[in-house]
């Protein structure tokens, strides 16, 4: 199931890196930001994905000299490696260092009917 839903979710997520990037391009690091937590969210119950967007912030970070979300991001992607699988993320968290990695949040209309989506095959 969960390879079948990171095939389905993935254009998503990439559509939220693409534009994480064009929003880096014109300087606009808090937008950057914001579009990697849509992704976060978006592929959190993937593996993969769930790493690889911990990984974009982890880089992020280091761009913008964060020091607390550049160590953030470091036990965030330990943590997404070995929860993940096991189907024990909390729903709808951003992955930023300014929330805790245990804390469920409600998840954007818009971000829900897509993850709804790819779990359904539509």
């Amino acid at each position: 199931m969960q390879h079948y839903f990171s095939q389905k979710i993935a254009s998503c997520i990439k559509y939220e890196i693409a534009r994480a990037k064009n929003a880096r391009a014109v300087g606009d690091y808090q937008s950057e930001f914001i579009h990697l937590e849509r992704a976060h969210v978006l592929g959190q119950e993937s593996t993969f994905w769930h790493v690889k967007v911990h990984f974009l912030m982890l880089i992020w970070a280091f761009r913008n000299n964060s020091i607390r979300e550049f160590f953030g991001q470091i036990i965030r992607i330990l943590g997404a490696a070995v929860v993940t699988p096991l189907g024990l993320v909390p729903l709808g968290n951003t992955g930023g260092s300014n929330v805790s990695p245990f804390k469920k949040m409600p998840i954007d209309t818009e971000l829900d009917s897509l993850i709804k989506k790819a779990k359904s095959g539509s």
